[in-house]
């Protein structure tokens, strides 16, 4: 009789176990450049206008798809490290040119929080940003 309900009870907690995996939803990942242009393009609360906005989401795909171009290229460790660390000096006189020093902090300050999860998975191509 113990091992009957011993065994009923396995199987009825093999039941639930089942059935509580099955209501974890799929839900599709994006991949990392879109997760990455996505937290880039985060200005709500910036008070940009339109012109900024537009210019800046432009650049920040141009930037991200040249991150990625860099980062899955041939090139050796020392050439893809030249090559972000210009990608980023080229992006800091755009941003500064196209916001200013003042919306230029509080852009950086807001995509830091954001970006931070990235860093480690981009590795070397963190010196971009």
């Amino acid at each position: 009789m113990k091992t009957t309900i011993a065994i009923f009870a396995l199987l009825l907690g093999a039941l639930f176990t089942v059935d509580a995996h099955a209501q974890i939803p799929k839900v599709p990942g994006m991949d990392l450049p879109t997760q990455l242009l996505g937290a880039l393009n985060n200005v709500d609360g910036l008070g940009l206008n339109a012109d900024q906005t537009s210019k800046l989401k432009d650049n920040n795909k141009s930037f991200t798809d040249d991150i990625f171009k860099v980062l899955n290229s041939a090139a050796g460790d020392d050439v893809k490290k030249n090559q972000f660390l210009d990608l980023k000096k080229t992006r800091q006189n755009f941003l500064m040119g196209l916001l200013g020093q003042q919306l230029l902090g509080n852009y950086n300050k807001k995509i830091a929080n954001l970006i931070k999860p990235f860093k480690k998975q981009l590795g070397l191509a963190a010196l971009a940003l």
